[in-house]
């Protein structure tokens, strides 16, 4: 059996998500990012007056690449211990460098470190994702802003809104989403280099007591790796109520990645709106003729399992002991990466979904006059007010023969002929050109538009406008 295909494979890996993504908290990354953070240390430390000489910082800039992962491997084996393994690894590549590898840190050094910076480069992708999203939903939005549609509330008809406008009630979702990741992303610090139990004992040890070059040591490693700020106080690794914040965003994401394309599920079972459908798809195994919203139901699913992934995440943050326990490793190597690989197939389905939505103007119109009769009856009663007629008289008629167009709508099958019975009744005072006239669903949707084009504006735009450099490139093909 071939070798690749005889034990359990991550479908977000083969499936669904980005190489892109895969890349970012892949075994290769990590470990080069560990030795930048392990050559910033002994940069600063050189700097701030240890006896390191700049031969060793050259030997280890030479060889920072060139990770040699099975004898890591191999010896993680012997220490159960992958900082350690990695630390001896280089130190055979660099051997007059080997002793200020790693140089009064701890473990977290390296691995809380390349952690945060992971998450950073995780929701930075994310971001870019998100702003193609909310681009191809924005244009959908405005495409269809006038296009009146029944509006629903239970699920049951109610007063008509237009495709656009409900389309920005997803696209507000998206946008609130946007504002929290930039908190996330301006809030997310540092470890920096904090010791064994976050008081830097070991530094101070280092440089003979000198608080001031501590303190330096820390700011310019933060400041170097690209963050504006470090945690002022932690124990040996970083809070983990920031894995679990970072989580509930993505939790918040895909609740709304889930309620827009359950939305379009319905809207495709009502014949509406349709997502896209390639010419060879095949809908079904058993019915040819079957068009299933099968990438809507994809992010659903995926949704499902993101949203219940912070809760494990929580759970740790909850009960980490005094200055750090090892009961987060095991969690956070499955729960964080699988959180952001879930959030990028979201997003890369969901891109996929909005930049290729069909609409069916003619189904949607037949929906509206099937229900629209009815929701128009106050309108008929005032207009017929306004031509002389008896409040009370032409409320019975229009009630009476309400009752009768619903009895034929729902007992048998037929149309609703409400506008003919009353065109037909002597009371009522309008003729049925009159009433289709009165029947005009654009007099029903209020502001629908005029909503859409401000929030738009107001928005949604200049956020696109500043963002340009994000949208461009073409999508990503999807694999399945």
């Amino acid at each position: 059996m071939d070798q690749a295909r005889d034990r359990y494979e991550n479908p977000l890996l083969s499936r669904y998500a980005s190489a892109e993504m895969s890349h970012i908290f892949s075994p290769d990354h990590k470990f080069r990012t560990w030795r930048r953070l392990w050559i910033v240390l002994a940069e600063v430390e050189r700097e701030l007056g240890l006896p390191i000489r700049e031969e060793q910082l050259d030997e280890l800039r030479a060889t920072a690449d060139e990770i040699n992962h099975a004898e890591a491997e191999q010896r993680e084996r012997i220490t159960r211990h992958d900082v350690m393994s990695h630390v001896h690894a280089w130190g055979l590549q660099c051997p007059q460098a080997a002793g200020v590898i790693h140089l009064g840190a701890t473990s977290a050094y390296v691995g809380d470190n390349t952690d945060l910076i992971q998450l950073r480069e995780g929701l930075r992708l994310l971001r870019n994702r998100l702003l193609r999203v909310i681009d191809r939903l924005a244009a959908f939005s405005r495409r269809w802003k006038e296009l009146p549609t029944l509006g629903f509330t239970h699920f049951q008809p109610a007063q008509p809104v237009t495709v656009g406008k409900r389309a920005a009630l997803w696209l507000q979702d998206l946008m609130l989403d946007f504002e929290d990741l930039e908190h996330r992303l301006a809030s997310l610090r540092f470890l920096g280099s904090k010791g064994t139990t976050g008081t830097q004992a070991s530094f101070l040890q280092l440089f003979d007591g000198d608080e001031d070059k501590v303190r330096r040591l820390d700011a310019e490693i933060t400041r170097r790796m690209g963050f504006e700020r470090d945690y002022a106080v932690c124990g040996q690794t970083y809070p983990r109520k920031e894995d679990a914040r970072v989580l509930d965003w993505l939790a918040g994401l895909a609740r709304s990645a889930h309620r827009i394309t359950t939305d379009l599920r319905l809207l495709q079972h009502l014949k509406e709106v349709e997502e896209p459908f390639e010419q060879d798809q095949i809908g079904s195994s058993a019915m040819a003729y079957k068009r299933n919203p099968m990438r809507s139901e994809r992010v659903g699913s995926l949704a499902k399992y993101l949203m219940a992934l912070p809760q494990g995440v929580g759970m740790t943050a909850a009960t980490q002991w005094f200055e750090r326990t090892l009961d987060d490793s095991a969690q956070k190597r499955l729960a964080v990466p699988e959180a952001f690989l879930c959030a990028d197939a979201i997003l890369l389905i969901l891109e996929n979904v909005l930049s290729g939505l069909v609409v069916y103007p003619e189904v949607i119109r037949r929906h509206l006059d099937a229900e629209l009769p009815f929701m128009a009856t106050e309108t008929i009663l005032m207009e017929g007010v306004k031509r002389g007629g008896d409040r009370q008289q032409l409320h019975e008629a229009i009630r009476q023969l309400s009752m009768r167009a619903a009895r034929r709508v729902k007992e048998e099958g037929l149309e609703n002929n409400l506008l003919e019975l009353l065109a037909e009744d002597s009371r009522i005072p309008f003729t049925l050109a009159d009433l289709h006239v009165l029947c005009n669903p654009r007099t029903f949707t209020g502001r629908a538009a005029s909503q859409v084009e401000d929030y738009l504006r107001r928005e949604v735009d200049p956020l696109l406008a500043a963002e340009g450099e994000a949208l461009t490139g073409g999508a990503e093909d999807l694999r399945v």
